[in-house]
């Protein structure tokens, strides 16, 4: 495994780490997609639902652009590697 291949599964498993510790504490965690418009994201809630979300302007506050289904919901998971 070659330094950089090792840097970034320590980086990968610290992320997925801060993702249950935020989770567990009712804390939404963020979720960023280069495939997303600027300023959209993805909030993943630790009820399991995850919204498509962006930033509200003027604020620090996120505007619910919508809910996904569950079957979108899965896909993001596995497309992330977050798949429990």
């Amino acid at each position: 495994m070659s330094m950089l291949q090792n840097i970034e599964r320590k980086g990968t498993a610290a992320v997925k780490r801060l993702r249950c510790q935020k989770l567990a504490k009712g804390v939404p965690f963020m979720i960023n997609s280069k495939e997303l418009p600027s300023g959209q994201c993805y909030l993943e809630h630790s009820n399991g639902t995850i919204q498509l979300v962006t930033l509200s302007k003027g604020t620090k506050d996120f505007d619910v652009i919508r809910e996904l289904d569950l079957q979108e919901t899965s896909r993001l998971r596995i497309k992330f590697g977050l798949a429990s």
